[in-house]
């Protein structure tokens, strides 16, 4: 009987610790070692307008006819009376009195120059002021459901989950991928380990307009539990009721 109760633990203890969530596994910002990837630092680079892009244009001019005319009253309360223009398939944007501007492939700043350039053509004064109506973002998976709001520049992937309310235990952290629009309406996906510290400032760093976020459910979240006492207790008194049930109709 003693050999048999020694024998039960030797099998239990090793499940339980195996079976349990740990810093290694879940774990952010980790200290990078043997068993982590190590990302390059690269340099953010400033979001480029792409199709189907809704822009929002202001004109600022001292004739305030011509600005009311061009650019009617809003409200900014309510993202749905603003005005916007789409970018069309072929890259361009029709504005009041400018038509088939190109834009496509450009920074706001770099497009609001060139909206700017082809107003002042009609009228000399004019100050164009461009912005995104679509600054979004999308979580899907074991990281929460929902689509958020690009409230500042440069937010980061962790800024970004916890919008959604972070990673589950049971999430794949090490297959995180970010689908994000590029230029002629494709779509490239990025997939990283997001535990390492070296995520910062690498590719993965920064959420832009469009990004959808997906972490899918890791495949042994299925034998996995939380790392609580709770959880721990009632894995140990499971285990020991079943073995000692099987001993006693062995006996």
């Amino acid at each position: 009987m003693k050999n048999s109760i020694k024998y039960i633990f030797i099998f239990i203890i090793p499940f339980v610790i195996s079976s349990c969530y740990n810093y290694r596994s879940i774990g952010l910002m980790q200290e990078n070692n043997a068993s982590l990837p190590e990302y390059e630092k690269i340099p953010y680079e400033d979001y480029t307008i792409k199709i189907n892009d809704e822009i929002i244009f202001r004109l600022i001019t001292v004739d305030e006819t011509i600005s009311k005319l061009i650019t009617p009253p809003n409200n900014s309360n309510n993202l749905n009376n603003i005005l916007s223009y789409r970018v069309y398939p072929d890259g361009t944007i029709d504005l009041p009195f400018v038509k088939g501007i190109p834009v496509e492939g450009l920074t706001v700043r770099e497009a609001e120059e060139s909206v700017e350039k082809k107003i002042r053509e009609i009228i000399p004064d004019a100050v164009v002021k461009l912005g995104l109506m679509n600054k979004t973002f999308t979580v899907i998976g074991d990281a929460g459901t929902g689509v958020y709001q690009i409230s500042r520049d440069r937010l980061t992937i962790y800024q970004a989950l916890s919008m959604s309310g972070e990673i589950n235990h049971s999430g794949d952290f090490k297959h995180v991928r970010i689908l994000r629009e590029v230029l002629d309406g494709k779509t490239k996906v990025l997939e990283f380990d997001i535990r390492p510290k070296s995520v910062i400032e690498s590719q993965y760093y920064y959420i832009y307009p469009n990004d959808i976020i997906y972490v899918q459910r890791a495949k042994s979240s299925f034998y996995k539990i939380e790392n609580s006492w709770s959880s721990f207790m009632s894995v140990i008194s499971s285990s020991l009721s079943f073995f000692f049930t099987v001993l006693y109709i062995q006996n």
